[in-house]
């Protein structure tokens, strides 16, 4: 895990200052702002491999500066951890919504965040397993180790969430996938309650597969299954 790097947008300067230390002294390399446009541009020089993201900030918030991230084809795969004193459901379901990885509530457990940062950056690392680098059918190609979605010969722009959810359903393709066993999978974790961001990404997933849409399929009560 050495040599990771991590950007931290926070405004508050104790808390700042103690995740630069717990992290640096975990073997990250950290950069840091204190403000929601200065974190953005940092990003895109810093090419960090976590952002971990504050959602009450001085002019643009977190919210604002995730939405950002993740309609952005230089930052979009790189993963979220919404940082806040804001505990309540609403602020947990749109950070998950727009594309946060996971969500923490000051005050947190220095060492409960450095485990959740190892956990999903080794998330992202991951290969797919058992799969081919590229699957392909009809006009729909998914390049699997170039994290790319190819929709009749024009790339599809998904955010790193949204090609972890694409390929959990296309590698299991014909079975139904649960609504949790999607959040156990997708996002690392079990968000108790908040199945209906499950139903958020497979929405805007659709969007994107265009005329093959209707590939992702509905099974009322249960989840979704990707048409065999």
């Amino acid at each position: 895990m050495a040599d990771r790097k991590i950007l931290v947008v926070e405004d508050h300067k104790d808390t700042r200052e103690l995740l630069k230390y717990n992290l640096t002294h975990n073997g990250f390399e950290v950069a840091a702002e204190s403000d929601g446009a200065s974190g953005l541009e940092r990003a895109k020089t810093f090419q960090p491999d976590l952002i971990l993201l504050d959602l009450m900030l001085p002019g643009m918030d977190g919210l604002d500066v995730c939405r950002r991230v993740k309609q952005s084809s230089e930052l979009s795969h790189i993963p979220v951890i919404m940082l806040t004193a804001k505990g309540e459901e609403i602020d947990r379901i749109v950070g998950l919504e727009l594309g946060a990885d996971d969500y923490v509530v000051k005050p947190f457990s220095p060492r409960e965040l450095i485990l959740r940062i190892k956990a999903i950056m080794r998330r992202s690392a991951d290969k797919p397993s058992k799969t081919p680098n590229v699957w392909e059918r009809d006009g729909l190609s998914i390049d699997f180790e170039a994290h790319q979605l190819t929709v009749d010969g024009e790339p599809a722009m998904l955010t790193a969430t949204e090609f972890k959810l694409l390929t959990e359903l296309v590698t299991g393709r014909g079975k139904v996938q649960t609504r949790d066993h999607l959040l156990d999978t997708v996002w690392d974790t079990h968000f108790e309650g908040y199945s209906r961001t499950v139903d958020t990404h497979v929405r805007r997933l659709r969007q994107k597969l265009g005329p093959y849409a209707e590939w992702v399929e509905t099974v009322r009560g249960v989840g979704y299954r990707f048409r065999a």
